[in-house]
């Protein structure tokens, strides 16, 4: 037994959690290439042998920028734009 309302409510679901699934996965994905490039390229993470190196040397850590650029954009612009996503969806068309 088939409803039309039913099968129409789960194609939009559908199409919605994957636009959703997307933007999810922005931030994670930055993240976890800023992990990758950590590990391809240790000898830009200045941590890890810090000899004659200052403060800022220390500080600017360019795979750590882009692992806390994946974090702010997971917590901070995700939110906002899947709820600006499910306004378009939800809005009648015409």
């Amino acid at each position: 037994m088939e409803s039309h309302f039913a099968t129409e409510a789960v194609a939009q679901l559908r199409r919605r959690s994957l636009r959703a699934a997307a933007v999810n996965l922005i931030g994670p994905l930055t993240m976890l290439g800023g992990v990758a490039w950590a590990f391809l390229q240790p000898y830009r993470l200045t941590v890890l042998h810090p000899h004659g190196q200052g403060f800022w040397w220390l500080l600017s850590e360019p795979p750590l920028y882009v692992v806390l650029v994946g974090l702010g954009f997971a917590l901070f612009l995700a939110p906002s734009l899947l709820e600006d996503l499910e306004e378009v969806e939800d809005a009648p068309e015409g």
